[in-house]
């Protein structure tokens, strides 16, 4: 069994330790090292090289958004998740265009929790259901413009929480034919992220 390493933030003492505590509850998973500000999470990351990083956002100094952009233009593949008491739609998008992985309110449990650090791990999102309800009640159904088939094909894939390389593989494609399609269908579905997208393509089987 392969351990995910987790590094987890967050500026409050009991907050950090009780998350540290819900995620080392698992054998496949592992808490390498806390951190207590956005500043701190980035020093951190480049010392302990963990897969994922569990991220408040609000925090003092740089907080926890422009944590998760400095982490992600430093590694394409970390798993970021942020843990947070806010769910409004605004703040959603923003986190999610800095290049988190995954969000989760922090009433979520220790088996959900471990599942997104798990999912992120391997580059799934993972997002609580308010979340997802969030982000549906600001999506646009509508794309503007048809789908090709091929592309029908990638956005349920992309609804799934497959990754570009997932999706490559299962459709014996290029990874840079798969980005191709990715960009042109959010383009069509008028959203800026896979996220936005995965949201528009739920929302419309119902």
């Amino acid at each position: 069994m392969k351990l995910i390493t987790v590094l987890v933030v967050d500026d409050h003492d009991l907050l950090r330790e009780g998350v540290s505590a819900c995620i080392g509850g698992f054998e496949d998973l592992e808490v390498v090292g806390e951190a207590d500000s956005g500043e701190a999470s980035i020093t951190a990351v480049a010392e302990l090289n963990p897969d994922v990083v569990v991220i408040d956002l609000v925090m003092p100094g740089i907080g926890g958004t422009e944590a998760i952009r400095r982490l992600r233009a430093g590694d394409a593949e970390l798993g970021i998740v942020a843990l947070s008491s806010f769910t409004g739609a605004d703040q959603i998008r923003e986190v999610i265009e800095a290049g988190a992985t995954g969000y989760l309110v922090k009433s979520v449990d220790a088996d959900s929790l471990a599942h997104a650090v798990r999912g992120a791990a391997s580059g799934q999102s993972m997002f609580s259901p308010e979340v997802t309800r969030a982000l549906m009640k600001v999506s646009d159904t509508a794309p503007a413009s048809p789908l090709t088939s091929r592309e029908d094909q990638i956005a349920e894939l992309i609804a799934e929480g497959r990754t570009n390389a997932e999706i490559a593989d299962d459709l014996d494609l290029s990874i840079f034919t798969v980005k191709n399609h990715v960009s042109s269908i959010l383009m069509k579905l008028a959203v800026r992220t896979r996220t936005e997208a995965a949201s528009v393509i739920l929302k419309s089987r119902h």
